[in-house]
């Protein structure tokens, strides 16, 4: 694919405007998630995982009542809360890679020209 560079003056506007939206922006985006992606993206990462699947299928187990060994709200906990830890930790995280990139963005640039 050929990199195709315009003069900046009104007669290779046009030709620039369509060129310009093949090619993306300049900014940096390193976070993983948006606002609405943050649950479902998260948990979807977190079931990905072993030991996670292991608590999740003793909570499925235990709401049997042949198997049943502990309350069922019991078995629930400790899945709960390591789901919970692990989400508010990328959320931390995802956050000050938000933050960083937006100071990166608009951090000031020098263009050194002819």
């Amino acid at each position: 694919k050929w990199r195709v560079v315009f003069p900046n003056n009104e007669r290779q506007k046009e030709a620039w405007d369509r060129a310009a939206r093949l090619y993306s922006g300049n900014r940096i985006q390193t976070t993983k998630y948006t606002w609405l992606t943050f649950l479902p993206q998260n948990l979807f990462e977190q079931f990905h995982r072993l030991a996670n699947l292991y608590f999740l299928f003793l909570v499925i187990l235990n709401w049997f009542p042949q198997v049943q060994v502990f309350h069922r709200e019991i078995t629930m906990l400790p899945l709960l809360a390591v789901l919970l830890a692990i989400s508010v930790k990328d959320a931390i995280e995802d956050y000050r890679k938000y933050q960083f990139d937006k100071a990166i963005n608009s951090s000031k640039t020098r263009v050194y020209d002819k």
